[in-house]
């Protein structure tokens, strides 16, 4: 309850809804009800988890070793005077895993830039080459390096997708980079990428959404960001509140899904066998 103003226009807005229901709600279907309420609900609980992490308010986050060993990663190069390679996946940038591959290239940047590290970042597409430059760049600027910022950090090799994975190879047999970082949509090339980096003795992190690939970037790789926390690593890489709220927020959604996904999994049941009348499934369902 410290949040008074969300509580108060919470029931203020709850209190007109009532009283626009108790008069007939015109224009509104009735069947829309549990939508209207699952929907409200939700956006309730980001709103409140985002405005809690604002005021700074503390709340729990399961650490995800994979982000906590990127500063690792990159200490590690840091220390052993060799470059960090980043492939921010092969697929262009109307993927989503490959916006959230070069948003994640922003905070490895601002790593680089703050322990003055070499930084290779091959890419596939030449949109994706423009992102990412203007993406390290800007994190370069940010850390008031940009004297150390150069276009060749990101640089585009090829679109074909086993020419791409050849180039890359040579690259880490060439250059020997401390910290090999995957973190995109990935295909075929995933495993003789995470092989190549294995046998030169690099530190290994890998985030994808490609389910196919997950499990040869685990075997592979010293780390693994598997579906949405390879999503949600911006927000903990960046440490800012909004993001930081946003993740907490789906996740108390998540688990109050599973627990009505559950729930009326039950419900349905007992209905079966005749012991309740009240079918669930109408009232869940959206006509």
């Amino acid at each position: 309850m410290k949040d008074k103003q969300f509580w108060i226009i919470g029931t203020a807005s709850m209190v007109i809804f009532l009283i626009y229901w108790v008069l007939g709600h015109p224009g509104f279907k009735s069947e829309r009800i549990v939508m209207f309420v699952a929907i409200v609900g939700m956006v309730g609980t980001l709103i409140y988890y985002i405005r809690m992490a604002e005021r700074g308010d503390s709340f729990f986050l399961r650490t995800i070793p994979g982000l906590k060993a990127v500063e690792e990663a990159v200490g590690r190069s840091t220390e052993m005077g060799k470059p960090v390679l980043y492939v921010p996946g092969i697929m262009d940038m109307d993927q989503v895993e490959t916006v959230a591959g070069v948003i994640v290239l922003g905070h490895v940047a601002k790593m680089t830039a703050r322990y003055e590290t070499s930084l290779n970042v091959p890419v596939s597409r030449a949109i994706v080459m423009k992102a990412g430059r203007e993406s390290v760049r800007e994190s370069y600027t940010l850390e008031g390096r940009p004297d150390l910022f150069h276009e060749d950090i990101v640089h585009y090799l090829t679109d074909d997708q086993f020419a791409f994975a050849a180039g890359v190879n040579g690259i880490m047999n060439r250059e020997k980079p401390a910290a090999c970082l995957y973190m995109g949509k990935f295909y075929a090339e995933s495993l003789i990428l995470a092989e190549t980096g294995n046998s030169i003795g690099a530190i290994q992190i890998a985030g994808t959404a490609s389910q196919s690939q997950i499990p040869f970037f685990v075997t592979a790789c010293d780390y693994t960001l598997i579906g949405e926390e390879f999503f949600a690593a911006s927000a903990y890489l960046s440490q800012k509140p909004e993001l930081l709220g946003g993740v907490k927020g789906q996740d108390i959604l998540k688990a109050g899904i599973t627990i009505t996904i559950i729930l009326s999994v039950v419900l349905r049941l007992l209905h079966d066998f005749g012991w309740i009348g009240w079918d669930v499934l109408n009232f869940l369902t959206v006509q």
